[in-house]
């Protein structure tokens, strides 16, 4: 359940943030793993 929430903040931090397809896939695996990082 956690990794659930994980995905869904870092999919909308990605969606805002990244401007392009691959920018937005990079800000994705960016966020993910800080999340990550914290946990």
């Amino acid at each position: 359940m956690k990794d659930l929430f994980k995905g869904l903040i870092a999919g909308y931090g990605a969606y805002k943030l990244g401007g392009g397809c691959f920018s937005t896939v990079l800000v994705f695996i960016l966020i993910w793993f800080l999340l990550g990082q914290c946990s």
